[in-house]
């Protein structure tokens, strides 16, 4: 399969679970080693952490020295056309949106990541061939084909995108509604308690959107029971925490262990 196309926007479109893991300490050598542990993606984020243009390209490297079929994935920390650029440029092919909250916002993103063509008359993605996504000018048809094989994952995050999610699932150009719990939770006015009825129902919502409109949904789970109980709902793209809860949470048990 040419590593110029992208197997996991075909793969959202199925029932099976793609799981992957958040990429929140920066560390190339980190992405590397995670990628040879079997995720179907792994996430790089550059909203929360101190993740910059460099960082990313470093793990979006680190990650295909592995050679295994596991999908970077980046997630801005704005939905701005430039900072978007910045990262296709270098190679993703899998970008996640944060905090969209209407149909409007969901098509600006879209059109972020697309060249202008007959297709994407909107498009706002500026050209540049020789970038790393281009094999650095070696890659003389990628101009025609990216378009096709970005995928765009937006968040829904707030009691606004929730009002209007179906109209969001609908725009043409999304694969994916993930849910970011512990903003969805704040937004409805249960800081802190992603597991009050009123957030599941907002969950059940977004996973029924997903599912009417032919999209993925996704989801950020903070262990593997929570991760069964979110693929029981209907989630399919699920992130098993983090590279850095993952950290913590193993070395302070081992810890307590040998003191005990």
């Amino acid at each position: 399969m040419s590593t110029f196309t992208n197997p996991l926007k075909e793969r959202l479109k199925d029932a099976e679970p793609l799981y992957g893991l958040w990429l929140s300490m920066g560390s190339e050598t980190a992405a590397e080693a995670l990628a040879h542990a079997g995720f179907d993606w792994l996430l790089i984020d550059m909203e929360h952490t101190p993740n910059d243009s460099g960082d990313t390209i470093a793990q979006l490297r680190a990650i295909a020295a592995a050679h295994l079929p596991t999908e970077p994935v980046v997630r801005v920390a704005a939905n701005e056309p430039w900072l978007v650029k910045h990262v296709l440029d270098a190679g993703a092919r899998t970008v996640m949106f944060p905090n969209i909250a209407s149909a409007a916002e969901a098509a600006r993103a879209v059109s972020t990541t697309r060249y202008p063509d007959a297709q994407s008359p909107d498009g706002q993605r500026g050209v540049a061939g020789v970038v790393r996504a281009a094999a650095y000018g070696m890659r003389r048809d990628y101009l025609h084909g990216a378009n096709a094989q970005i995928a765009t994952l937006v968040q829904i995050e707030s009691a606004a995108a929730l009002a209007e999610v179906e109209q969001i699932a609908a725009v043409p150009g999304v694969d994916c509604l993930f849910v970011g719990p512990a903003d969805l939770a704040a937004s409805l006015g249960h800081l802190g308690d992603s597991k009050h009825p009123d957030v599941v129902a907002a969950m059940t919502r977004i996973v029924a959107a997903a599912r009417a409109a032919g999209v993925a949904a996704g989801i950020f789970a903070m262990d593997a029971a929570q991760a069964k109980q979110y693929r029981e709902m209907g989630f399919s793209f699920i992130a098993l925490a983090a590279d850095v809860i993952w950290l913590v949470r193993a070395t302070r048990q081992a810890l307590q262990e040998a003191r005990s």
